[in-house]
């Protein structure tokens, strides 16, 4: 119990207040983008959440529902990856303190939200109405990269799915047993968190759309505005 209430306790609350002075731990050339030739992952998910009526999103429709548990970064698997933050930030600029959960072992790992996506592409039956958010890893994760996370509308057809993109590849890491583990499982690891934070959103979407209470963070005794996700769904 006490390992699953890390997140909850002033040790992790100082570690996110941390990363305030951490920078981002990789640096690309301006407008490059990061290619599998130059050691890289490049990878691109894409998951059908649920259906809405054709034209704009409607108001707690599938698209608004799943945008709010996007937000609120409530659609990590939780066997995976848990994540503490404090609420009241904006979302960009926001940091993250992720918990990641491997072989049995805790590891801390820092991010920034560093682009929010807010837009219409398109037009007529091409149209894609977008919102989601990106975040960089900082210094001292095990990884160097971004993800992307979107939820799209497809206004003609009123589809809506997840999208999930980015760049990683291993950071530096100075324990020979971490080195080892990462280089053998971390892939791995990192697709199958795609796969099932991706169903997971699609689950929880359609849950609420059927009436399931919404999906809320949980506060940490710690206080300040810092939340846990995720969480289950009511939890305030």
């Amino acid at each position: 119990m006490v390992r699953e209430r890390r997140l909850h306790g002033e040790g992790a609350a100082s570690a996110l207040r941390s990363l305030k002075a951490r920078t981002v731990n990789y640096s690309l050339p301006s407008g490059r983008t990061p290619t599998r030739e130059e050691g890289w992952h490049v990878d691109s998910l894409r998951q059908l959440l649920a259906h809405e009526r054709p034209g704009d999103p409607e108001p707690g429709g599938a698209w608004d529902t799943a945008c709010r548990l996007v937000r609120d970064y409530q659609f990590p698997e939780p066997g995976i990856l848990r994540a503490l933050y404090r609420r009241d930030d904006a979302l960009l600029g926001r940091n993250i303190l992720l918990e990641g959960r491997f072989l049995g072992l805790r590891f801390d790992m820092g991010v920034r939200i560093t682009s929010v996506t807010d837009e219409l592409r398109g037009a007529g039956d091409t149209a894609q109405r977008v919102w989601g958010w990106g975040y960089r890893t900082l210094e001292g994760h095990l990884e160097e990269g971004e993800l992307l996370y979107q939820v799209v509308k497809y206004p003609h057809t009123g589809a809506v799915e997840f999208l999930i993109t980015g760049y990683s590849r291993r950071a530096p890491i100075r324990n020979p047993v971490v080195r080892a583990g990462f280089m053998l499982f971390g892939r791995m690891t990192q697709r199958r968190f795609y796969r099932a934070s991706a169903d997971r959103l699609r689950e929880l979407t359609r849950a609420e759309l059927l009436g399931a209470p919404p999906a809320r963070p949980q506060l940490s005794p710690a206080g300040d505005g810092l939340v846990v996700v995720p969480s289950g769904s009511g939890t305030t």
